[in-house]
């Protein structure tokens, strides 16, 4: 007698998991443990106290001394007064943080109950109908970190909107690409095609328990206080210099999103595999450490380039560092068109359809 209905999700071909996992075990290590150099060599060299620094009494400082204080200010010291400035289009910046954790939760939640036990690996339709009823149950905590957010970097604009936006933007623009895969699958007859009753219980899901629960949240975000600043922004805005090199800021999003994603690109490779194969994944264990190392990896990361761009005084960071990690998910759409793009059993047409739709339905 086994577990989930009689089906054996052990026996798995193992000779292809050979070649990946062992280098993943020494891949995922060394870069977590580039970041956390990089992240600590910053504060390394932050001014603080020494221990063997003697203490000298508040007195009057000489002229020289003043002047040498000075001349210490630089890079990120002279952006104080600028770097908790509200950011361009503060309330898309909330939309799209609110939705990220959004799925931030779904997945964190969806890969404790598969490691524990209660998500069968073999029952794929059973861990995606878990995953929908937990994106929808999340919508509470997506409407209250847009709305914190949102309240912390400006609040000054239609609050509704912003609610709206975290609500209906992300949910609508899915709903969209699935409708018109659908649509297609259903003009070429496939059997992959989802029936009209089960659209009807994906929009009632969203609009009777997702849209609610986002304005539940965003109701409870907005009755707290703003977070209040360490220190205050100054009312004329500081003339940002020209980078090094004259390097722009897109430079470093493209740059900063290859790192996340080399990550877990050994992992996406075996996801990929097994989903392409008809394989059995069962390896929820090593996919949420996986997992954990990204989110450190990506955190890391927004504050290296956070830090670097402070240094260069300017204080146009708060896109910069939302951007950075979340271009990662860019490298990742185009790796996995490429993957089934370039699998030898996809034909030119698949099932009347064009590779290029297969393609977009897939990724």
């Amino acid at each position: 007698c086994y577990p989930y209905g009689g089906v054996r999700a052990d026996i798995v071909p193992h000779a292809q998991n050979r070649r990946v996992f062992p280098p993943s075990r020494v891949h995922h290590p060394l870069i977590l443990a580039f970041y956390k150099g990089k992240v600590l060599v910053p504060n390394a060299q932050s001014p603080r106290a020494s221990s063997h620094t003697p203490v000298t009494p508040l007195l009057p400082l000489p002229r020289p001394t003043r002047n040498h204080d000075v001349i210490e200010a630089y890079g990120w010291k002279l952006v104080h007064g600028d770097v908790f400035r509200p950011p361009r289009n503060a309330a898309a910046l909330a939309v799209l943080v609110g939705s990220g954790v959004q799925i931030l939760a779904m997945v964190a939640v969806t890969l404790v109950f598969a490691v524990a036990g209660f998500l069968s690996p073999a029952n794929r339709g059973g861990l995606l109908s878990a995953m929908l009823s937990l994106w929808v149950l999340a919508g509470a905590a997506s409407g209250y970190a847009s709305a914190r957010l949102y309240l912390a970097v400006d609040g000054r604009g239609s609050r509704k909107a912003v609610t709206l936006g975290t609500a209906l933007m992300y949910p609508g623009f899915a709903f969209a690409v699935f409708f018109v895969v659908n649509l297609l699958l259903r003009t070429t007859r496939s059997s992959g095609a989802v029936p009209f009753g089960t659209l009807v219980l994906l929009l009632l899901m969203w609009f009777g328990v997702s849209v609610p629960l986002v304005f539940y949240g965003a109701h409870l975000g907005y009755r707290r206080r703003p977070h209040a600043f360490p220190v205050r922004v100054n009312q004329i805005p500081r003339q940002v210099p020209r980078p090094p090199l004259n390097i722009a800021p897109v430079v470093h999003i493209v740059v900063g999103g290859v790192l996340p994603f080399g990550t877990v690109f050994m992992e996406l490779v075996f996801i990929l595999n097994s989903m392409w194969h008809n394989h059995v994944y069962y390896m929820f264990g090593f996919l949420a450490l996986i997992f954990l190392i990204l989110l450190v990896t990506c955190a890391e990361l927004s504050i290296v380039f956070t830090y670097l761009t402070l240094s260069y005084e300017n204080y146009h960071w708060w896109w910069q560092a939302f951007l950075t990690s979340a271009a990662s998910g860019a490298y990742l759409y185009a790796y996995s068109i490429f993957y089934l793009l370039s699998q030898p059993g996809l034909a030119p047409t698949v099932g009347g359809a064009s590779a290029a739709t297969a393609a977009a339905a897939a990724a």
